[in-house]
């Protein structure tokens, strides 16, 4: 069997891989990408996408409660779960094959199946690509360079009896398509995934109780956003039950019942007919041989410099593999630098995670850069904070949408932005004006001369500014 002999080998085609083949061949290297399951990974088909289409089913669901707040008429407006759940496969579906296109278009050979690594032949270079194909075949492909970028799975708690089952526990993947609307969900973990189903299956009638063994829901946002997410959610009829965790889950025909360990040392019992974990998630480490070629993993994840690389001589991981943030545009800005230093570019820079915008597409939506108001103490900075209310702005009255804050954190120091929170509609949209700003390295001054166009949510962006610095207009 001939060898495939490329520049680069990816393994894993989700954002982070694919982003990377692409990059590798626009700089004129010989490329190839294995993947075992769907071009576009997780992301795409099981993730990031099918999710916000279904959320955004449940956001026109949601319009037709309150049409009459609109001056508008709807009655017995119904849903068809089979239909939505169609809908967003489609979407996924859509997706997908446009990968396949841009891997055609940027001419990279795509190998359908599974990789595993070996040691190079010769003692030296890249380890060898060895894939197992889906029709049964062999490949191996010998690379100058090596990309993992195999994604993540979710974590599970099989000593609490929360191992997935399919029936009634769900990870993220069985939640994308249920088989019945669950009357009672019990959704295990705050962060953005459990938040964004909490959200869904809440915005279509069922009750919904979240537990977070933290003390506050969504732990990786500002406190105060947090505070402010927990109230919406709360006021639209979730329980939501921090401090807290599940101790044992038992089944029975119909539903599945949990004991949780609230915060006062008193054990609830919490029952549904269907359960989502959402704890986290840990690198896809198996099964590659890392072992043997003594790539180190630790918690899960593979460890690796500010260049990606893993301490093998001519490999490299990049993405969810290599952990947090556990983001796809994440993934697909380390593929690149992966990429452009592996070409000798001497224009790229390693990652600012302080500079990645991270979005939560809940109802309401929560996004946010940078650091937050504590984490900015705890580094030693003296911070000038800025607030602005969507209830000051005439686009978010007009939309009905009044729910909402914008806060921005600046050293006092110098004005540099230092992070920025928001929730309230639209802001994952809204937020990459400050990750821009981030990026720019932008003072108070950048923001407060630049003009925001009228009437629209971006002018809160400019108003939470000038109110850090006592300068707010419109309240």
């Amino acid at each position: 069997m001939a060898e495939i002999a490329c520049d680069v080998c990816v393994i894993g085609a989700g954002p982070g891989g694919y982003v990377a083949a692409i990059r590798a061949s626009q700089l004129g290297l010989k490329t190839v990408i294995v993947e075992r399951e769907h071009l576009g990974g997780v992301c795409l088909n099981w993730g990031c996408i099918p999710t916000k289409a279904l959320l955004r089913t449940a956001e026109i669901y949601g319009y037709f409660q309150h049409a009459k707040a609109f001056g508008l008429k709807a009655e017995n407006v119904g849903f068809d779960l089979e239909a939505v759940v169609e809908r967003s496969r489609k979407v996924a579906g859509q997706l997908s094959k446009g990968v396949g296109g841009l891997m055609k278009k940027n001419k990279i050979q795509v190998i359908d199946g599974a990789a595993r690594l070996a040691k190079s032949t010769n003692g030296a270079g890249a380890p060898l690509v060895k894939v197992k194909t889906k029709n049964g075949g062999e490949e191996t492909v010998r690379a100058r360079h090596v990309i993992l970028a195999t994604g993540a799975r979710a974590r599970t708690l099989p000593k609490a009896g929360l191992e997935p089952d399919g029936k009634f526990v769900w990870t993220a993947k069985e939640a994308m398509v249920p088989d019945a609307m669950p009357k009672r969900l019990l959704v295990v973990g705050s962060g953005a995934i459990g938040i964004e189903f909490a959200s869904f299956y809440r915005s279509l009638g069922a009750e919904v109780t979240v537990v977070e063994m933290l003390d506050r829901i969504l732990p990786a946002e500002d406190e105060e956003i947090s505070k402010f997410a927990e109230k919406q959610f709360k006021k639209q009829g979730m329980t939501i039950l921090t401090g807290a965790t599940v101790e044992k889950l038992e089944k029975n025909k119909q539903s599945a019942i949990a004991a949780v360990k609230k915060k006062d040392g008193k054990t609830e019992k919490v029952e549904a007919d269907r359960v989502i974990v959402a704890i986290g998630i840990t690198g896809n480490t198996d099964g590659l041989g890392l072992e043997e070629l003594g790539v180190k993993v630790e918690k899960g994840h593979v460890v690796v410099n500010e260049w990606l690389e893993t301490g093998v001589k001519g490999l490299y991981a990049i993405g969810d593999l290599v952990g947090p943030p556990w983001l796809a545009h994440k993934a697909s800005h380390e593929g690149v630098i992966c990429v452009e230093k592996i070409a000798g570019l001497n224009t790229v820079h390693p990652l600012d995670v302080s500079k990645v915008p991270g979005c939560t597409y809940s109802n309401p939506q929560v996004a946010s850069v940078g650091l937050t108001e504590a984490e900015a103490k705890e580094k030693g900075y003296k911070v000038r904070v800025g607030r602005f209310p969507f209830v000051g702005n005439g686009k978010a009255i007009a939309l009905g949408e009044p729910e909402g804050l914008v806060k921005t954190v600046f050293d006092d120091k110098t004005g540099e932005l230092l992070g920025a929170h928001m929730i309230g509609a639209e802001v994952t949209e809204l937020i990459q004006g400050f990750g821009v700003a981030r990026t720019l390295e932008a003072t108070e001054e950048d923001l407060f001369h630049a003009v925001f166009p009228h009437p629209t949510l971006s002018e809160m962006m400019h108003e939470s500014a000038l109110d850090a610095f006592g300068r707010v207009v419109h309240i």
